[in-house]
């Protein structure tokens, strides 16, 4: 797939988080990498033989202040790569980078690792 049809497809992705939440998505890109880097594998602890989908880099809303000044902006990351080996089918490659932008997304509004897994399980039911 070229790089410019993943874009659409993050894109996409991107557009079916509900509006609730994208109104409060603020100071946030969402970029798109061939590959993670090896620095960025070993700062989220993924083991030799594994791969990371998506990686949210930032400060969680949960966490910031009305007092903090500007900052830069936090980044959430697509890796196209990993994404094409694992699917199966165009339609699968679509829902798992649809699952990844959402898992990302639930990072930045304050959700830990447990929590993002078990709201992703209620949300496949």
């Amino acid at each position: 797939m070229s790089p410019d049809e993943f874009d659409r497809l993050v894109e996409a992705a991107c557009a079916r988080i509900p509006a609730r939440f994208r109104k409060r998505m603020k100071n946030i890109a969402v970029v798109v990498e061939s590959e993670p880097s090896s620095q960025q594998l070993a700062r989220s602890r993924v083991g030799r033989g594994s791969t990371l989908l998506g990686l949210y880099e930032g400060r969680p809303l949960t966490r910031r202040s009305v007092f903090e000044s500007f900052t830069m902006p936090d980044r959430i990351t697509i890796f196209q790569g990993p994404h094409e080996r694992l699917a199966q089918t165009p339609e699968h490659l679509a829902k798992m980078v649809e699952d990844t932008v959402w898992h990302e997304v639930a990072h930045y509004f304050g959700m830990n690792e447990l929590q993002v897994r078990a709201a992703e399980r209620k949300r496949r039911k």
